[in-house]
């Protein structure tokens, strides 16, 4: 029998069964669902409405419940009876089922409404720790890699062409940078995320001198929902974490999608593992970089996760609607793409090396330092738009010659700028031009170790 089946006459139609029950994806919720019940079952005590010994046997029976639910679900799919429709009916009914008729109060001053929102919130919790720990553990590994490579120079490119000459670590603190970001947005999230639901019943509160306050505070929340209405149909932080994933996503596609240039033969800057690419079935020599590509494939089911949810709840008038049950399984889906994409990307990195002469070289190539010649004009008086123009010359000069700016002759370089000197040929050497940077942030040794030791400081604060 049905938890709501006392107004109605008909059976329901088992293909409605199927189609209504959430609990093959919902009961990924047990842990949450569990600890929720307990938190409401100690507050219930609290106030009388259950005894002390039938809340020891609440809570013996939860934990024997979720015991027993666990075990089964790693041999069969015996347990998923689409009768129950979820995992709080199938929970309930299994404590019911256990210890009589006591478990039927458990149900006092609740509602699946807030039921669900407390289970989700308490999910949303663990996932974003677990995924700023993924973060965290990607971002000690940039720190070290930039500490290995502070003097490897490679070009930095604008448009996927050549631009100017950076340090290697200033390329992996930049991506430190997003995912530090990344880091912020799942933390300020969870300010949201930590105001608890339970007890706001289906959506204008309950009959009960219920204490909301002692269950938040039991079940880990800062804060109590101070409106009912919207407690029981907020999924705002469902949106928001999966905004926040859609962002994380992409970042992570960006740092896939160089990695993959990168380990091109045209490029050749790094070398990514046997251990993290695979080959063809029909050309031997091949070894593609099916990790890096798989991430920035990931990135789209991410994506249309957020925009699922969106939709759900686009025009949904107030309170709660069924509508809202399509909020999990994109949640869960993100959930699991992050953490496995994270893990991949971190361990992928740590198994890839670098051609440090390989990217020198291509350093040399691409006139990467003309803008430099351009400033060296501007601090000998010339205007930085007529230097430019004059650098334009000899970049062209340059190209038809097949030369680079340092092969010119002082005399060649005389002929366009009177104002070059001798002096020109250090400035413009790939670790002048780098060093030059001085300001604050820039790819020089001194901004670069600055910008390491500020990335431990921000580190710091996650050790345990």
């Amino acid at each position: 029998m049905k938890a709501w089946s006392g107004r109605f006459s008909e059976d329901t139609d088992e293909l409605m069964v199927q189609f209504n029950a959430s609990l093959p994806f919902d009961y990924q919720l047990l842990k949450e669902d569990i600890t929720g019940s307990k938190g409401h079952a100690k507050m219930l005590e609290k106030i009388g409405i259950l005894s002390s010994e039938e809340l020891t046997l609440i809570e013996k029976g939860l934990e024997e419940v979720e015991k027993d639910l666990i075990e089964e679900m790693k041999v069969s799919s015996d347990w998923c009876d689409l009768e129950k429709e979820d995992i709080h009916m199938l929970v309930e009914s299994r404590l019911t089922s256990l210890i009589g008729d006591v478990g039927k109060k458990l149900h006092t001053a609740r509602s699946r409404n807030d039921q669900v929102a407390v289970d989700l919130k308490l999910y949303l919790i663990d996932a974003s720790h677990e995924v700023i720990d993924l973060l965290v553990a990607l971002n000690a590994l940039l720190i070290e890699l930039s500490e290995m490579h502070k003097d490897v120079i490679l070009p930095g490119y604008t448009h996927l062409q050549r631009a100017q000459p950076i340090r290697l670590s200033f390329y992996l603190m930049a991506y430190f940078q997003m995912f530090k970001r990344d880091i912020e947005r799942l933390e300020d999230g969870l300010k949201r995320i930590k105001i608890s639901p339970l007890g706001s019943g289906a959506l204008a509160g309950v009959s009960y001198e219920s204490d909301r306050f002692f269950t938040a505070k039991l079940l880990g929340f800062d804060e109590v929902s101070d409106n009912a209405l919207d407690a029981v149909s907020d999924r705002d932080h469902v949106i928001e974490f999966n905004a926040t994933s859609a962002i994380l996503m992409m970042h992570l596609s960006r740092m896939a999608e160089e990695m993959i240039i990168w380990s091109t033969s045209e490029f050749g800057f790094i070398k990514i593992s046997d251990k993290f690419t695979t080959g063809s079935s029909i050309m031997p020599q091949k070894k593609n970089p099916d990790a890096a590509e798989l991430i920035r494939g990931k990135t789209g089911r991410v994506y249309g996760n957020l925009v699922s949810i969106l939709t759900v709840m686009k025009a949904l008038p107030l309170a709660y609607n069924k509508d809202m049950q399509e909020d999990k399984e994109g949640l869960f889906d993100t959930v699991t793409t992050l953490k496995m994409c994270l893990n991949v990307m971190t361990k992928m990195w740590l198994e890839t090396t670098f051609d440090k002469d390989r990217m020198l070289l291509a350093v040399k190539k691409g006139f990467l330092n003309a803008t430099d010649l351009a400033d060296y004009l501007t601090k000998k008086g010339i205007p930085f738009r007529e230097s430019h123009h004059i650098t334009g010359q000899i970049v062209g000069i340059c190209e038809k010659m097949g030369a680079s700016i340092e092969d010119l002759s002082l005399s060649q370089l005389k002929a366009l700028c009177p104002q070059i000197e001798s002096d020109i040929y250090e400035k413009i050497k790939p670790i002048e031009v780098v060093e030059a940077k001085v300001s604050y942030g820039s790819t020089a040794m001194k901004a670069i170790e600055q910008s390491i030791e500020n990335g431990k400081a921000i580190l710091n604060k996650y050790k345990k």
